[in-house]
């Protein structure tokens, strides 16, 4: 079930939230950890193990949390057994099937798990980090061990950000869990964020993605120069709209429930450098990197050569936390480089002159997202040979004129999409203080995206994949 679908909005949000509202507050966690898990299970009912593995990762990282308060002359083993047991568990997931494949194609004779099918549990990568950032909080001090495993079971589950995000750390979150302050104004304005997110994704993630899925099915070798940057720059809107709208979607369900969601999203797109970028960009997974991995290691604190170290190690990890491949690796790796050169080489001069980091930033933005996008190396070389075609194919791939056809269709959503990244239509909503206006807008939207989903035209979070 997503959020963006006839079944979570006509007939899960309704019941839900009408038992939510209408029991006292002192029974809102139970309704909320029912809901949760109903919410995920209808997500595993092919693959019920992966439920199991969810439910059981609750239970230890609660486990784990009251035993290093208790055994504290322990605890760092403690600690570092539920760490393993994260690891393990995301490791066999989602890396256990490129590996396999690699040993094979070394060992063509080798029989490991051959005929084993894994598939990759919904919202593993956040749980796993949330799981994470709980039990490392125990043991710095930072935060208490929940005693009460009701409210850590609804910290872990609460299915507003259980999927994909924002990931959320106890601390942020602990002051709500015993009880809430639901108000008519904060359950208003949660739902006027929800919409607004599903009209990201619906009325313009989806439609402009067709383009790249249009470019992927005619194939890298037969488009020209101007149909691939059409194409990434596309996939480019798309991501963003995607998970930035499943963000809002989150945020807005999570007020309606009376909690405080951390924002995941600032703006990326209007960055004048890579560095920003991924501080305006999944906002709560950069935050994660830097608490428990950068800093841990020294951040920068300890030299030059450390600190390009524990960047490589950052950029490595997040590469491989978004998946298996080598596609993957590649791009942690470019990210790394490019922001090792701002930091030492550039960045002064992008933060100096706006107009060249925007024109630095319009360029490698497309550029690092087809390499996220392509996962075989073959295919990624055949599309930058259509990006740059003195390279490789001439100056024939600029001239031929199949975008024609496609910006005709798509530059409706192209010039939608360049106003939405900037701050302008944001800035008139809030301006906008008649109710009955702003409810217009919000049945409009939500019409609109019924109308779409209905009619089939939707298509799953990109970041559920991940």
């Amino acid at each position: 079930m997503v959020f963006s679908s006839l079944q979570f909005i006509f007939i899960f949000m309704p019941i839900f939230f009408g038992i939510y509202y209408a029991v006292p507050g002192k029974f809102r966690n139970v309704i909320l950890l029912i809901g949760s898990l109903c919410f995920y299970a209808v997500g595993t009912l092919a693959s019920p193990e992966h439920f199991v593995v969810f439910i059981l990762s609750m239970v230890i990282d609660y486990a784990v949390g009251i035993s290093m308060e208790k055994f504290t002359r322990r605890k760092k083993l403690i600690l570092w057994l539920g760490i393993v047991f994260h690891i393990l568990c995301l490791g066999f997931f989602k890396y256990f099937t490129f590996i396999r494949s690699e040993i094979l194609n070394l060992l063509p004779n080798a029989a490991i798990g051959v005929n084993l099918r894994i598939l990759l549990p919904i919202g593993i990568s956040f749980y796993t980090f949330q799981g994470i950032s709980y039990i490392v909080d125990v043991y710095r001090g930072s935060v208490k061990a929940e005693k009460s495993l009701l409210r850590f079971c609804v910290y872990l589950s609460m299915f507003e950000q259980l999927i994909a995000g924002p990931i959320v750390t106890y601390a942020q979150i602990r002051e709500d869990l015993p009880s809430r302050k639901i108000t008519k104004a904060t359950v208003s304005e949660g739902f006027g964020t929800f919409v607004f997110g599903m009209g990201l994704k619906v009325l313009l993630a989806n439609p402009i993605g067709k383009l790249w899925t249009d470019v992927n099915t005619i194939g890298f070798e037969s488009i020209s120069t101007p149909l691939a940057w059409m194409g990434i720059a596309a996939f480019s809107f798309q991501i963003f709209f995607d998970f930035f709208g499943y963000s809002l979607m989150a945020i807005g369900l999570g007020k309606m429930l009376g909690f405080t969601l951390p924002i995941n999203f600032d703006f990326p797109y209007l960055s004048r450098s890579m560095t920003e970028f991924w501080r305006r960009w999944h906002i709560t997974l950069g935050n994660w990197f830097r608490e428990y991995v950068y800093i841990p290691l020294g951040g920068n604190r300890k030299g030059t050569l450390l600190t390009i170290r524990n960047l490589f190690i950052v950029w490595l990890l997040t590469g491989i936390w978004h998946g298996a491949g080598y596609s993957f690796i590649l791009w942690g790796a470019i990210l790394f480089l490019l922001i090792v050169l701002e930091k030492y080489v550039y960045g002064q001069a992008l933060d100096r002159i706006p107009w060249l980091g925007h024109l630095y930033m319009l360029i490698l933005i497309p550029l690092t997202w087809a390499v996220f996008a392509i996962d075989n190396l073959g295919q990624l070389g055949i599309f930058f040979t259509r990006l740059f075609p003195f390279f490789g194919q001439g100056p024939w791939s600029v001239f031929r004129y199949d975008y024609l056809k496609y910006w005709h269709l798509y530059y409706p959503f192209f010039i939608v999409g360049i106003f939405f990244i900037t701050k302008l239509p944001y800035r008139i909503l809030q301006k906008i203080k008649n109710k009955w206006i702003i409810w217009i807008i919000r049945i409009a939207i939500l019409g609109f995206c019924t109308y779409f989903m209905h009619r089939g035209m939707n298509d799953p979070f990109l970041y559920f994949r991940f």
